[in-house]
């Protein structure tokens, strides 16, 4: 792939990226939306595969989970929180998205009623969320991880 086509592929999962979030900030969303994040957080992963780096395509795995626990999808969530996890496993990655990949696997765990899981995932990210290196991420990772806490 030459410089050009990767500039664009980066750019395309960029976009899809944030067109997930757009939509996950709806406070209503119709069917038609549902299935557009799923189907964008889906093709920023796979343009991530492309082009990103491992760190990239974790946190487009995360992603993906994250849209399909907010649908309420337990099983699809849980397996992109998986990957999410093997991969920053795989590739050394800590710092925040291996908390979120914890973050990710409790979220699942809460849908699918996995008490013991999700005490272990939550006791995982919480130790995994303290050693997030920039303060501004560890404060969001902690609201969101408190939040979920407040939602089991």
């Amino acid at each position: 792939m030459g410089r050009r086509d990767a500039r664009r592929e980066r750019a395309i999962a960029v976009e899809l990226f944030n067109e997930v979030w757009r939509l996950l900030e709806k406070p209503r969303r119709s069917k038609a939306d549902a299935d557009r994040m799923v189907h964008a957080a889906h093709a920023s992963r796979h343009h991530w595969g492309e082009v990103g780096t491992p760190v990239n395509v974790a946190i487009g795995e995360w992603q993906v989970s994250h849209v399909y626990a907010v649908l309420r999808r337990a099983e699809p969530a849980t397996y992109h929180a998986k990957r999410c996890l093997a991969l920053c496993r795989e590739h050394g990655i800590g710092d925040f998205p291996l908390a979120f990949a914890y973050e990710a696997l409790a979220r699942a765990d809460a849908l699918a009623g996995r008490r013991g899981d999700l005490r272990r995932h939550l006791a995982a990210a919480e130790r995994a969320g303290r050693r997030i290196a920039e303060e501004a991420d560890r404060e969001e990772f902690f609201r969101q991880l408190r939040a979920l806490m407040r939602r089991r």
